[in-house]
């Protein structure tokens, strides 16, 4: 009986090349996927600043009904929180607790608008600084 170094067709199983080449396979899959979910997670963090600006707004409008106008800059969004003393009308709280943006930053009041609204509501978006491209803004 003799046995013959040479004949490998008739082993199963997978090379050493084919391995790798099924390894890149699959990596170059995941990093794929990968890329398209992160987009999707920009766009679902965008929709929630939205949404919580909306309801920030409600509040603000709710307050200035009540109060006779939009809270100072100087006070800010925590007069939706605690009276701000300066008001009698005061009927709050007017949001159970002020929202952070989905990156984890407060989002920016300012009183008045700078652009033809009664107040302007920002989020400073992903990037976390003021007056970029990628802000979140109730006049956009």
């Amino acid at each position: 009986m003799s046995v013959r170094f040479g004949d490998r067709k008739s082993e199963k199983g997978m090379t050493l090349v084919e391995l790798i080449i099924v390894v890149v396979i699959i990596a170059m899959l995941v990093a794929a996927l990968g890329l398209g979910l992160r987009g999707r997670f920009g766009q679902a963090k965008e929709k929630i600043a939205l949404i919580a600006i909306s309801e920030i707004e409600g509040s603000l409008d709710l307050y200035m009904i009540e109060v006779g106008s939009y809270p100072a800059e100087s006070i800010g969004l925590e007069a939706l929180i605690e009276n701000p003393g300066d008001s009698a009308n005061w009927n709050g709280p007017y949001m159970k607790k002020m929202p952070l943006d989905p990156w984890q930053k407060p989002y920016i009041y300012s009183f008045p608008s700078q652009h033809g609204l009664d107040f302007d509501l920002c989020s400073a978006g992903a990037d976390g600084d003021e007056n970029t491209e990628d802000d979140i803004c109730n006049w956009k």
